[in-house]
């Protein structure tokens, strides 16, 4: 009997992902985008001397550049092709979904549907192509003027070198873009947060091997080694618990008689999340604090205006300035960022229009005032929670300079990845199920 039972059971597995043809060619393209792109991080851009070039990197390895080298993965250190990685693309939806609030002309065609969301995506776009050529000009040219340990970084400069190097990179972002949404509609995820996490973990196995070899020198002693771990792990599961985290408004809607039927009368709710911001306000706050930093280092050969290395100096890692500005700033983008991306004036009319109403509460003004209450004190905990996973990586990473930087923002980016890339294999899996099911009824019926 329970061989029969085992037997069974197999064929149901063996069925399930003989069904789950799909999903296995979804993550083969993935895998397969994603080792394109890590093979494009080491294209190096031409005349560039690689050597003057890391000795550069390392003098800002502090500044707003070592967070985005963070980010693609050590493209922009060894200044590849896809040194921009897919910044100027984020630079410009997030523009333009402040802009879509800002302007009327915007605002209508969000409401538009499906024909002026695609308006939305030409102009995002056309902004990704001008932030990154202006980015591109910017690189190029300040390439130029730089130089490490006596050599110049640029080896042959020039207007042919500008213009090299702007189209590369342009050309590197845009391929990227592209690359980004063929895995989000062929791939398992989004395309775009997964070039993201790809390029995050890429430099984890280095920085691992360096913090466990400063161990067994004695440079960093065990039990700081294994508390940083620690930290990490439960500042891991602080993310997934916060990021899952939501609060339920209930709304009703009417019954109505149409003909001899009734429809309605069921209950549904609008999902809150506790951190309606995301990862963008760490990512503003490191950006306007590491910027006089950048700066700096960006003089590190020339004499530096003593205001700009007084601000550096109380900017600098760990000081208590820096650290009071870090959640001062990341708290304020929580809740500018949250009144832009929930509108509750529109919630509350869109409810109203298609007769729903939040039990004790009157439809219009009222619903949308109470969903200002409610999601300004979500806000007040989603910001002290962001606050927490930011600043004590950054307390311990100064303390002790463990090279293991396991920052704030680059968990935040792989736990969400990782849990919406998990949780769209799950939808995959259980609508195939489904299908199985379904069509082993209707063999069934047939037969009868």
């Amino acid at each position: 009997m329970s061989s029969v039972t085992n037997k069974m059971a197999s064929n149901v597995n063996l069925g399930v992902f003989g069904q789950a043809k799909e999903l296995k060619r979804r993550l083969l393209f993935m895998l397969g985008a994603l080792v394109v792109y890590r093979f494009g991080t080491y294209i190096p851009l031409p005349n560039i001397d690689p050597q003057a070039l890391s000795q550069l990197v390392q003098q800002n390895s502090g500044g707003v550049l070592g967070m985005f080298n963070m980010f693609s993965g050590g493209a922009l250190g060894r200044m590849s092709i896809f040194a921009l990685n897919i910044m100027p693309y984020i630079t410009a939806s997030i523009v333009m979904q402040l802009m879509t609030v800002a302007t009327p002309s915007l605002s209508q065609l969000k409401k538009d549907g499906e024909a002026g969301r695609r308006k939305l995506t030409q102009y995002t776009r056309y902004g990704t192509v001008l932030l990154a050529g202006l980015q591109g000009w910017g690189i190029a040219t300040g390439l130029m003027q730089m130089s490490a340990g006596g050599s110049a970084v640029v080896v042959d400069p020039g207007i042919i070198f500008v213009l090299t190097t702007v189209v590369t990179l342009v050309g590197g972002t845009m391929f990227l873009m592209w690359l980004g949404e063929q895995i989000t509609a062929r791939g398992i995820g989004n395309g775009i947060s997964l070039i993201i996490f790809s390029g995050i973990i890429a430099e984890f196995p280095s920085q691992i091997g360096q913090t466990f070899e400063m161990g067994r020198t004695g440079e960093l002693q065990t039990w700081v080694i294994l508390m940083f771990l620690l930290l990490a792990i439960g500042v891991i599961a602080l993310i997934v618990f916060m990021e899952r985290a939501h609060r339920r408004i209930v709304v009703q809607y009417p019954k109505r008689q149409r003909g001899n039927k009734m429809f309605g009368g069921e209950a549904s709710h609008i999902p809150l999340k506790l951190n309606t911001a995301g990862v963008i306000p760490p990512i503003f706050a490191s950006s306007i604090l590491l910027f006089p930093a950048t700066l700096a280092g960006f003089n590190s050969g020339a004499e530096v205006d003593p205001i700009l290395e007084t601000i550096v100096r109380y900017l600098s890692h760990g000081t208590p300035l820096y650290m009071a500005l870090y959640v001062a700033i990341i708290v304020f983008f929580c809740f500018f960022y949250t009144s832009i991306v929930f509108n509750s004036e529109e919630t509350a009319d869109n409810l109203k229009k298609n007769g729903g109403f939040i039990p004790g509460r009157r439809p219009g003004k009222n619903t949308a005032e109470y969903f200002d209450y409610v999601l300004t004190r979500l806000t007040v905990i989603g910001a002290i929670y962001l606050s927490a996973v930011c600043i004590l990586p950054e307390i311990l990473v100064s303390k002790y300079s463990i090279p293991l930087y396991l920052g704030g923002t680059s968990l935040l980016i792989v736990v969400n990845v990782i849990m919406d890339t998990i949780n769209q294999i799950q939808t995959h899996l259980f609508a195939h199920q489904y299908e199985g099911l379904i069509k082993k009824t209707q063999i069934k019926g047939r037969r009868r």
